[in-house]
């Protein structure tokens, strides 16, 4: 792989990088306020790239003007000892290919039910709007539920939004993977569904759930943390969000 070949890799990895910041693609790979810095990271690959074709260039003419005052036989001796890049190095082009043509699904009830809840508690509890049903994210919802008590959630008509998830014996759960930084370090968050719950459920289907607060609560198998329910009393499926991971426990 010449400097030139280099140039072109780096430069594709800038331009893709920039495509999966101007649009959601970035949300797969990394949570939704670092895309500024997703944007810097496709800039400067580009610019390197762009300074790499002029420092090759500039160098080949100053490499072609030493040639012109050297004899054929000192060219031929120059030409014997000039190294080859290996072919191995054009497997660095894989994983760009990979990026650009395969956007990865967002983890699912695999990554759910192998990994123990991260339920946080969180630091306050902001006061809540007036709206009936009352919006709330899985980890709101569930911190409010387990180191709140459900204070703030009395009488209230609550509607979640998550991907099914079936524990080994069978108990439904409505989960949001949360992130720290991307999602490499995302774990699972869970609220535990009774009531009135679909018949069939199918793991990983994209579930809004309304219902109200129930003090029941069971341990994660996994890990032993806190897992709240949700009295359900209505559950539709919906679309996929575009950004599926939740940020708002470590926000």
């Amino acid at each position: 792989m010449n400097r030139q070949a280099q140039a072109a890799v780096l430069f594709l990895l800038g331009a893709s990088l920039l495509h999966a910041a101007t649009t959601d693609l970035y949300l797969r790979y990394v949570k939704q306020g670092l895309r500024p810095l997703v944007l810097v990271a496709g800039a400067v690959l580009i610019a390197a790239a762009v300074a790499t074709v002029w420092y090759e260039r500039k160098r080949t003419r100053a490499h072609k003007q030493r040639e012109a005052g050297q004899d054929r036989d000192e060219n031929s001796g120059e030409e014997a000892h000039t190294h080859r890049e290996p072919r191995v190095s054009w497997l660095l082009v894989l994983p760009l290919f990979a990026l650009i043509l395969v956007a990865p699904p967002a983890l699912g009830s695999y990554s759910a039910t192998r990994a123990g809840t991260a339920l946080q508690e969180p630091v306050a509890y902001p006061s809540l709007p007036a709206a009936d049903p009352l919006r709330l994210s899985v980890v709101d919802y569930a911190g409010r539920a387990v180191y709140d008590h459900g204070r703030t959630l009395h009488d209230r008509r609550v509607q979640l939004t998550g991907f099914l998830a079936l524990d080994r014996d069978g108990t439904p759960y409505l989960v949001r993977m949360a992130l720290n930084c991307c999602a490499a370090d995302a774990q699972p968050v869970k609220v535990a569904l009774a009531g009135h719950v679909p018949p069939v459920l199918q793991p990983d289907t994209w579930l809004q759930v309304t219902g109200t607060y129930t003090p029941r609560r069971v341990k994660d198998p996994v890990n032993g943390g806190p897992i709240p329910f949700i009295e359900v009393t209505e559950a539709k499926p919906v679309a996929e969000p575009t950004d599926p991971y939740d940020e708002s426990w470590n926000n």
